[in-house]
């Protein structure tokens, strides 16, 4: 059988003024053809080429020895070529350029930028993209906690929090708690695995655990005091809506970071505000 989306091995069955025809063995009838500028000098009937087997403009099977970004539920980072009114598409390697339809888009993309998709097959049988790589990603990864990673966001959830492609293979998740600042689908991160779920899931942070994090963190406050002339409009006391607004923290990182620059002697909090001393 003649695998759409795969490489594979397949026989020389026929040769004609334009190509070779291309089949699993003799005798069969499905053949596909790979194309006169693709065949390989010399090449005759009887011989076995690997070749990856997609559909061309007119969407009729054909083989190419050329080698695709991505395969059949596999997941790559490709660059957008343009955008048109069906989507955008892809440069995968191959001549014909790969569609990622708006359906499938999670955010709307734009020429030149990177991508991170996963390759399926659509009702009619062509091959498109999708960036809604979940199903697609592997929970077999060799990760264990406290080991350091990189990833692709890839979906952000106010309930759950940020879902990230680690290694742009394995799934992991950020959860809502550890998830804050302005990261957007489509950044890279690097994270803290902190738990490996049963299902073989990882739980990250791109958090350092709380003692290492708070010197980070009141650091960081520092410089968000002197860009407001040394006062903060509000003290520890605030919400934690306007901790995240403002200094992208969560209230209990917020608070450890002040009470380290309160007994430090940096900082003087009143009634209201915050000051730089």
């Amino acid at each position: 059988m003649i695998l759409l989306g795969k490489k594979q091995e397949l026989i020389i069955v026929k040769k004609v003024e334009f190509g070779v025809y291309l089949a699993e063995k003799e005798g069969v009838e499905e053949r596909v053809l790979l194309p006169k500028k693709q065949v390989p000098e010399q090449a005759k009937p009887g011989e076995r080429l690997e070749v990856f087997v997609y559909r061309d403009s007119r969407d009729r099977l054909i083989s190419t020895t050329h080698e695709p970004k991505v395969q059949l539920g596999g997941i790559a980072v490709l660059k957008v070529t343009e955008v048109t009114k069906i989507g955008a598409f892809l440069d995968w390697g191959l001549e014909k350029e790969l569609l990622l339809p708006f359906r499938e888009q999670t955010r709307r993309v734009k020429a030149g930028e990177e991508v991170l998709i996963a390759l399926y097959e659509d009702k009619s049988s062509r091959l498109c993209a999708t960036m809604n790589v979940y199903k697609y990603l592997k929970t077999d990864s060799p990760y264990e906690a406290e080991d350091r990673v990189t990833g692709t966001i890839y979906e952000i959830s106010r309930e759950f929090g940020a879902f990230v492609a680690v290694d742009n293979r394995y799934s992991g998740l950020i959860p809502r708690k550890e998830f804050h600042g302005n990261a957007a689908i489509g950044d890279k991160i690097e994270a803290r695995v902190t738990a490996v779920k049963e299902d073989g899931k990882l739980n990250l942070s791109i958090q350092e655990k709380a003692y290492l994090q708070m010197d980070r963190d009141a650091e960081y406050v520092l410089q968000v005091l002197d860009e407001y002339d040394g006062v903060l409009p509000f003290n520890d006391k605030v919400s934690p809506e306007i901790i995240e607004r403002e200094l992208h923290l969560s209230k209990n990182a917020f608070k450890r970071a002040v009470g380290r620059l309160l007994k430090d002697g940096k900082i003087e909090i009143t009634e209201k505000r915050i000051l730089r001393k």
